[in-house]
């Protein structure tokens, strides 16, 4: 019997959703790993949790690096969209309270992913890439949250304060308080907000409102 394109094309389609299927469960069963222990997965843990074979995990990643930049590009964009930016026009201590707790929440969560990360960016420049956008992504946040008091410097000591607060709100800081010194996550939240503030120069005060209505301009004939 002849297979008709129609049919050819449903198999090859059906092949093509397995392997999808498949390297996705790879991918998930890797972030449910690193969400679970500090340490980072083995191909065989991580196959034992997908439930296939090690040979399976290599043959769709190539290597444990390939497979880290795909877990990290699903990681990073599902950071993106639960972490959006708020109250980025509150007032100060609103500003540092919201943008602390989101911070502190992608931490706690992303931290061992960030741990394979900066461990194997030498041997990958997309993981290399991948630790810089984050940076540069918090820098961004850092700007658009704290926007008033940067202004109210120069361009050298806003790259310079720039520069110690992403370096204060770094996973790493977030590790320490929480390993090392023990903190809950309140407490090391309640630490990064009183750390920031007094870092962050006085919050320009907003203009008095006019006395004056703005008058529209008058149209003549």
């Amino acid at each position: 019997m002849v297979e008709t394109g129609a049919a050819s094309l449903v198999r090859v389609d059906g092949r093509h959703l397995r392997r999808e299927r498949m390297r996705q469960a790879i991918i998930d069963a890797c972030v449910a790993l690193l969400q679970e222990t500090s340490q980072v997965p083995t191909a065989t843990e991580i196959a034992d949790r997908a439930r296939c074979s090690k040979r399976l995990v290599f043959l769709h990643f190539g290597q444990m690096v390939k497979l880290g930049m795909a877990v990290a590009d699903q990681s990073l964009a599902i950071a993106r969209a639960a972490s959006p930016a708020r109250n980025v026009d509150g007032d100060r201590a609103t500003r540092i309270r919201s943008q602390v707790e989101t911070r502190a929440a992608s931490c706690e969560r992303w931290l061992p992913l960030w741990r394979l990360a900066v461990a194997n960016q030498g041997m990958s420049t997309e993981l290399k890439s991948f630790v810089g956008f984050v940076r540069q992504m918090m820098v961004q946040r850092l700007e658009l949250m704290y926007a008033p008091e940067l202004s109210t410097l120069s361009e050298r000591d806003r790259r310079q304060l720039l520069i110690a607060l992403e370096a204060i709100a770094d996973f790493q800081t977030w590790e320490r308080m929480r390993d090392r010194d023990g903190l809950s996550v309140d407490e090391a939240r309640e630490a990064w907000q009183g750390i920031i503030d007094r870092m962050l120069p006085p919050t320009p005060l907003a203009p008095p409102p006019s006395l004056f209505p703005r008058l529209e301009p008058v149209l003549t004939a």
